[in-house]
């Protein structure tokens, strides 16, 4: 977290007080959370009463694809099928499958090049196939995994034409790269606190005014009706100051993290020449802080506990389904192969990193490949 979330967060966490009630404590409290509700709201170019504060980016997304899926079918029971980038973090690929198991959806996955980017024209086509059947569309403003960047705003256009909500999830872009909502043209963002230096388990969906959520939890009738529970005023607090320092800094930050992952990439391919970079390789299409490469012959698992073991933390951007590890559907949708898709690693930066983690990451990454590939090469000898 930022020091400066930390302070507002810890200040808060030692008084009480619920932003629902009416007594003085209570009136404290929804000043807080009112307060956060508007910076947070001028950080994204998007009005308070568009702010719905969560528990983070997942429920976020869980809100905007259920609640979109539910308002739109209940108005017209034909809008079943649900438009969604072949490329998008869990928090809404499962709740597509969701709704298809459970609320009879039609889930269509829009399909991405080879850098991992959805084409506006194959968005167009999907919708003119049955306009008035689409509930909604969903696509990333950027990639978690290769880090690209997509064209959101010609796709919220498109969707628009024929009068169908977008939604994206922006929980990777925000801090990163310029994020204003109006501007955009989509109709629902979803955010996470905790990748601006906020606080874990806090998030928030920009939704425009007007905009028909069917509510997924209910109770108090928090947040527009469309999200009850009790407002977490101290995390609140602690995302509003992560996401106004996050944006105020976002130029020189961007700049910053974009020479680490240069300095990253020259590393790689210096140590591990037959590495391949996967997303954009033009800097200006991809998450400046964002460094994805698959090595051949490795297992990425291996690669990571072995960098791991010397002090180097990144991810395999993987899924792992009842303990079996999966390569990544991101790039078996950019057309990788599964053998090259189990081999990927990403190497993410952020506000605390340093020239000296890019160091470290050259000193191990050598050597952890030549060491993955013989134990690579020993098992399937054995085999």
């Amino acid at each position: 977290m930022l020091p400066e979330a930390i302070a507002a967060m810890v200040d808060e966490l030692g008084r009480v007080g619920n932003a629902s009630s009416l007594h003085t404590s209570g009136r404290r409290a929804r000043r807080v959370v009112e307060e956060g509700r508007e910076q947070l709201a001028a950080a994204v170019g998007a009005g308070p009463s568009e702010v719905i504060f969560t528990a983070g980016g997942t429920e976020a997304d869980n809100l905007a694809v259920k609640g979109l899926y539910r308002a739109r079918r209940a108005a017209d029971p034909r809008r079943v099928r649900v438009l969604a980038s072949a490329v998008e973090h869990h928090a809404v690929i499962d709740p597509v499958d969701w709704l298809a198991e459970a609320d009879g959806a039609q889930a269509e996955w829009l399909p991405v090049d080879r850098l991992g980017r959805v084409h506006p024209g194959v968005v167009r086509a999907a919708i003119e196939r049955d306009p008035g059947s689409v509930a909604l569309v969903s696509v990333m403003w950027a990639n978690n995994e290769v880090g690209t960047v997509q064209p959101v705003t010609a796709i919220a256009e498109i969707a628009h034409e024929y009068g169908i909500p977008m939604h994206t999830d922006a929980v990777q872009a925000l801090g990163q790269l310029p994020v204003d909502f109006a501007a955009s043209g989509v109709d629902c963002l979803a955010l996470s606190a905790h990748k601006l230096g906020g606080p874990g388990g806090t998030g928030a969906l920009i939704a425009r005014r007007g905009l028909e959520l069917t509510p997924v939890q209910h109770g108090g009738g928090q947040e527009r009706g469309a999200r009850s529970g009790t407002l977490d005023a101290a995390s609140i607090r602690g995302f509003a100051v992560a996401a106004a320092l996050s944006v105020a800094g976002r130029e020189q930050q961007a700049e910053r993290l974009a020479e680490l992952s240069a300095a990253a990439e020259r590393a790689v391919r210096t140590a591990v020449p037959d590495a391949v970079l996967r997303g954009d390789p033009d800097p200006a299409g991809r998450l400046p802080g964002n460094v994805h490469f698959t090595f051949p012959g490795c297992e990425g698992d291996s690669l990571l506990y072995l960098l791991d073991a010397r002090g180097v933390e990144c991810s395999t951007g993987s899924a792992c389904q009842a303990g079996v590890p999966q390569p990544s559907h991101v790039l078996l949708a950019m057309g990788v192969s599964a053998a090259d898709a189990r081999g990927a690693l990403r190497f993410s930066f952020g506000h605390s990193s340093t020239d000296a983690d890019v160091a470290a990451l050259a000193a191990a990454i050598g050597p952890a490949v030549q060491r993955a590939r013989r134990a690579g090469l020993s098992a399937r000898s054995r085999r």
